[in-house]
């Protein structure tokens, strides 16, 4: 541990194995701060604050009451934190709102996080952006509101989706398709069709339709435990990412011959809506709330393990 001669630690204050503190930092008593972290110049770091494992704090920070930092975590230079949606001079809420930054996530300088958001698991916070609403894990947001541009570490197959048999792609997350469904066109325009059994490997038992998406708002953000589904946007154009727990792959469906086969147990995610998109979706099996996986951690328990 190396704690710089004019940095400020009070007494009462956790501070782990190799862990450095730089000059004119001040960590208050009852923080904890874990092993490996670097804590830059002029960061101030309250009572109600954890710190976890080998995370960098860079200058010009303050981490108030409330805050949880896991491990592996990048903040960047002047980042501003919050922790009262009103805040007004010597008044103070019975309770401080959580904020919660995940293992491996990166924010960049002068971002700006608002109060009782949680900050996923190796996402990246673009410089500048204000923050307002959870941040899904793996998730790249700019701006101001802060929106999803992309996702880390994802393999692209829109840009070189090229198909490896007549009629479809292969992923590689297993049973994923990326399906060219066929077009029959004469003077009248362009018919596309599927057939069961041929194209859709199950008779659909749902379909739902998904429009006036703006084009920063993302849908699902969930899997399926035995559901399978076959997307087509029959209008305009969306991004979809597939996630199996291991690796990440994003389609773009922008034809209404192209259908993308989801199987179950794959995280799924649609952003980038343009404005006048339509995606239908067929779906294998009825509603039924209690085969949907909607928190992420659960997911990756559920496939890893």
């Amino acid at each position: 541990m190396f704690i710089h001669e004019q940095a400020i630690v009070e007494k009462g204050a956790e501070i782990g194995l190799n862990t450095r503190i730089w000059a004119f930092a001040h960590v208050l008593p009852r923080a904890s701060i874990g092993n490996e972290c670097n804590i830059c110049d002029h960061v101030f770091i309250e009572n109600d604050v954890f710190i976890g494992n080998r995370t960098t704090i860079k200058s010009g920070v303050q981490l108030w009451d409330g805050l949880r930092i896991s491990n592996d975590v990048f903040i960047g230079p002047n980042v501003t934190f919050t922790n009262d949606i009103f805040p007004r001079s010597k008044k103070y809420p019975d309770q401080f709102l959580r904020t919660q930054v995940k293992e491996g996530a990166s924010i960049g300088a002068n971002a700006t996080i608002l109060p009782g958001i949680t900050i996923g698991k190796k996402s990246m916070i673009g410089a500048g952006s204000v923050v307002t609403k959870d941040v899904p894990a793996n998730a790249i947001v700019v701006g101001n509101p802060a929106y999803i541009i992309g996702y880390t570490q994802t393999n692209k197959l829109e840009d070189n989706a090229k198909f490896k048999s007549s009629n479809h792609l292969t992923s590689d997350i297993a049973n994923v398709k990326l399906i060219s469904l066929p077009v029959i066109s004469d003077l009248r325009g362009d018919l596309s069709f599927a057939e069961i059994n041929k194209h859709l490997p199950f008779i659909a038992k749902r379909y739902f339709i998904v429009y006036n998406v703006k084009n920063k708002e993302i849908r699902g953000e969930h899997a399926h435990k035995k559901l399978s589904q076959f997307l087509v946007c029959i209008v305009g154009s969306c991004t979809v990412l597939l996630d199996d727990g291991i690796k990440r792959e994003q389609y773009l469906l922008n034809n209404p011959n192209l259908g993308l086969l989801i199987p179950p147990m794959v995280w799924g995610i649609q952003y980038k809506y343009s404005d006048d998109a339509v995606l239908l979706v067929l779906a294998s099996e009825t509603y039924d709330e209690n085969d949907y996986i909607r928190d992420y951690d659960q997911f990756l328990e559920m496939v890893i393990t």
